[in-house]
């Protein structure tokens, strides 16, 4: 539609993300995201439940469409940040899809909260849907140099051999190359079922091997059937929006 006064088509504004956080997080964020295949939250889902951490913050956006979680009547934010003292990683559970479009901006108001709170490296959980055998049934990264020299050096995690990433996964690791912020991307193919048990089991052992959070992934199975229809439904919106935003030809090798 025209603007009356200048014939031209009125400008979206970016929506508006508030970060709000009752204490100081740790040196490092571990993020799981509203992704296909649910893998990366699932695992990111079940630290925070394993680690018996503690909602320390969360996040509120305006100008996109939200969801409002709920349980047993109960409603919750989308976005929350978990801790506890005696833990040395912060994890953010993100049931709300940012869309590519609009992952720029979720992504520098991140940074600026991440900023300000000293945080010192980013590590994302992600599953990605490609065709794979066996073989590829395992978890890789994506790291910068910092972070692999800090984190990767004696893990046995190997490298993601080629390809790109975009939405928000792209903006931490664009962010974390041309700053003193470490950053990661730990990724692993996932399979069209939602939650994807073996691909979340996958990225729960690499982080718990490389932060030493000594984490048992036996019960990660029952966990994720608890949470299935909720995240099966969520996968479904998921999938219809990542539809529309996602380009056709996204590549992992």
């Amino acid at each position: 539609m025209a603007d009356d006064a200048t014939g031209t088509a009125p400008t979206r504004s970016e929506p508006e993300f508030e970060f709000t956080h009752d204490t100081k997080p740790s040196d490092a964020l571990l993020c799981g995201f509203s992704e296909f295949g649910l893998a990366g939250l699932t695992a990111a889902d079940f630290l925070v439940d394993h680690l018996e951490l503690e909602q320390t913050g969360h996040v509120a956006v305006e100008g996109l469409p939200a969801i409002t979680p709920f349980e047993n009547g109960t409603p919750r934010h989308h976005t929350r940040f978990f801790s506890k003292p005696d833990v040395d990683v912060t994890v953010l559970v993100g049931e709300l899809f940012v869309p590519v479009s609009v992952s720029g901006a979720f992504s520098s108001a991140l940074g600026t909260w991440l900023d300000d709170n000293d945080v010192q490296e980013t590590a994302v959980l992600s599953g990605v849907p490609v065709a794979h055998g066996p073989d590829g049934h395992r978890t890789f990264y994506i790291a910068t140099d910092d972070y692999q020299e800090a984190r990767l050096e004696d893990a046995d995690v190997p490298p993601m051999g080629n390809g790109f990433l975009d939405g928000v996964n792209a903006e931490l690791l664009a962010h974390g190359i041309d700053s003193d912020r470490r950053a990661c991307v730990y990724t692993t193919p996932v399979h069209a079922q939602a939650p994807d048990v073996e691909a979340a089991i996958r990225l729960v052992d690499a982080v718990s091997d490389v932060y030493d959070l000594d984490v048992d992934t036996a019960p990660l199975e029952a966990f994720a059937a608890e949470v299935a229809q909720h995240y099966e439904e969520l996968s479904e919106r998921v999938q219809r929006a990542d539809d529309d935003e996602q380009p056709d030809d996204r590549m992992y090798m």
